[in-house]
């Protein structure tokens, strides 16, 4: 059972990192238009930046559960 958990969190890492990248190239594909707005470009950064900290979060906690 103590497997479960950390199985879960993987999954959960890797699907963070899928979302990560498909918001890094929804990034780089409005910035080739010049008629998207900033603000969108904004927003986008804010939640890949939102993402990228949940998973440092998360990898913080794998290792904790790996040490013990």
């Amino acid at each position: 059972m103590k497997g479960e958990p950390f199985m879960s969190l993987a999954s959960h890492l890797e699907e963070l990192k899928r979302r990560h990248g498909d918001i890094e190239r929804e990034i780089d594909e409005a910035m080739l238009h010049p008629s998207v707005d900033d603000l969108e470009i904004v927003t986008l950064k804010r939640r890949k930046l939102a993402i990228k900290d949940e998973i440092e979060k998360l990898k913080g906690m794998q290792h904790t559960e790996t040490a013990h």
